[in-house]
């Protein structure tokens, strides 16, 4: 027996429909790419998305064609949103940190029919624009007439403005209704160890997504926050924060391209913002600047913190120099991304000290709908003790199951579980913490060394400014640990001076064996160290004549 409840599709269209309806206070202001601010609100977002399925229509774009998008945080990306995936269409965000090669091969493994652009990418563009001719029918600037960009495109290619559709278009379309768990959004993984894979989520799960995401002990956004999604649009989906936000009618301020300390703070306070998301890397650069300027962001609540370990030096300068509250995330494109979060809870509010440092470290317990477990040799679960450290597996309703061009549950295995990659321990009361990732953790002696806990150490020096550790080969004990740092401008690492932190905080035989200084350390196109690159120049350090 079925109970009595009536049954509505849960459909990306159905948020921006209830925040136009149910929270025309809000506002959605977005920087452009020329400096300017343009604002409006979630009634005239809806109205230009319906606008704009529209135009896709009188574009032959149809249910499940993919449309590209390679687009700053801003308005018009939101209405691509929206109006893509809500027409039926597949809304498939391109990562333009990533190298051409890898772009032009990601729209043709998408099969993309048309893309839409900011006016910065038409170098970018006209430079793969042969390589993706045989599917792209046109490029779309999402401009107004008079910025549009001059370029030569290949024949059977159409070169079009995005608000010249919209003025030969009109908003008298009806959001249709279809099957939830239709595919919504396209977005590939950075492709750091091979090809980029394409990760196809539905409306159901993101729709579920952003409702786990707004309960108080994540994000917890109300009608009330004024949300930065710092993280890009191109990422993630922005951790979900474009629907989550609208979801609860909190308004959206949409930084555009600049992400650099000096921009972020004077946005957040021209913007009375109360909430962000992003990487760490982003978050030490606005820290470092406040520290410089004098500044302050006294508006700000919290901060959203994944993509990478947050460092507890980072945790504990926010809170105690600004009072703003971390929330310790963990998540990956295969997820959605968000699938823990770090909250207090009774047990850990009675902590003091390093006791209650250590609790905060870790990624945190499962959303409600997410599963875990960590896994040892053979695939045996083991103990949720806070020591045991294994593989970590995932399932649930916004956790991937294949990957595109691969059939359904390809990538899991036959009880639906999802290898993350990442090794993690999780201790009595749920909480998990990723120790490393799989491929980079450090085996020296047939034991475990973790390069993210010794990464977070380094970087509390306050002559640091990013560290990175790696698996550098031993002739004894296989591997050990290597430290690469950048120094703060202006300052002098000392090498036996800056492995002194380590004292007291870790076992002897964790301490690096070596430190490098370098000026910077490489980057994959969504922020995080490249080990690859640098296992693959500093490996042999250790091992040199």
């Amino acid at each position: 027996m079925f109970g009595l409840m009536q049954d509505s599709q849960l459909l990306i269209a159905g948020i921006i429909r209830h925040a136009a309806r149910n929270h025309a206070h809000a506002e959605v202001v977005s920087k452009n790419v020329d400096g300017s601010i343009h604002r409006y609100g979630y009634p005239a977002l809806e109205a230009r998305a319906r606008r704009l399925a529209r135009a896709l229509a009188r574009l032959n774009i149809k249910a499940t064609d993919r449309v590209g998008t390679l687009a700053w945080n801003g308005f018009r990306h939101l209405e691509l949103y929206y109006g893509v995936s809500g027409s039926g269409a597949i809304c498939h965000t391109i990562n333009p940190r990533l190298a051409p090669a890898d772009i032009a091969y990601i729209v043709n493994d998408a099969g993309d029919r048309l893309i839409f652009a900011d006016i910065t990418f038409a170098p970018l563009l006209a430079a793969i624009a042969e390589h993706i001719k045989a599917g792209v029918r046109a490029i779309v600037f999402m401009c107004d007439p008079a910025e549009m960009p001059q370029m030569a495109l290949p024949a059977g290619m159409d070169l079009l403005c995005y608000e010249s559709l919209m003025a030969e278009s009109d908003d008298d379309y009806v959001w249709p209704s279809f099957d939830e768990r239709n595919a919504a959004s396209l977005c590939y993984t950075s492709g750091t160890t091979g090809r980029p894979k394409g990760v196809l989520y539905s409306h159901r799960s993101t729709v579920l997504h952003a409702m786990a995401t707004n309960v108080p002990d994540v994000f917890g956004l109300r009608a009330q926050d004024r949300v930065l999604p710092v993280v890009p649009m191109f990422h993630v989906n922005a951790w979900g924060t474009p629907y989550s936000a609208p979801m609860a009618g909190a308004s959206l301020i949409m930084p555009g391209r600049h992400l650099d300390g000096p921009s972020l703070s004077a946005l957040i306070n021209q913007e009375h913002v109360t909430m962000s998301a992003g990487v760490p890397t982003i978050w030490m650069g606005l820290l470092a600047h406040l520290r410089s300027s004098g500044e302050r962001i006294d508006t700000v609540r919290r901060l959203g913190v994944g993509g990478s370990a947050c460092p507890r030096m980072l945790m504990q300068a926010f809170e105690q120099e600004y009072g703003v509250t971390i929330v310790h995330a963990w998540g990956m494109s295969e997820t959605s991304p968000v699938a823990s979060a770090n909250a207090p809870t009774p047990d850990s509010l009675t902590l003091t000290g390093e006791a209650a440092w250590r609790v905060r470290d870790k990624q945190g317990q499962a959303l409600f709908g997410i599963e875990m477990k960590i896994v040892g040799n053979g695939g045996m679960e083991l103990p949720w003790d806070g020591v045991a450290q294994g593989d970590l597996l995932v399932r649930g309703p916004w956790v991937a199951s294949g990957y595109w061009g691969n059939a359904a549950g390809s990538a899991c295995d036959e009880d639906g579980w999802f290898a993350t990659g990442d090794v993690a321990t999780i201790d009595p009361s749920g909480r998990m913490e990723i120790t490393d990732r799989s491929k980079d953790v450090i085996k020296s002696g047939g034991e475990w060394i973790s390069s993210i806990t010794l990464e977070n150490i380094a970087v509390e020096h306050p002559d640091v400014i990013e560290a990175a550790i790696i698996a550098a080969r031993h002739p004894k004990w296989d591997e050990r640990p290597l430290l690469l740092v950048v120094p703060r401008a202006g300052a002098e690492i000392v090498p036996e001076e800056l492995l002194k932190i380590y004292e007291g905080k870790i076992a002897k035989w964790w301490l690096p064996d070596a430190v490098i200084v370098v000026d910077e350390l490489p980057h994959t196109a969504t922020g995080k160290l490249h080990k690859l690159t640098l296992r693959q120049k500093y490996q042999d350090w250790l091992t040199r004549e």
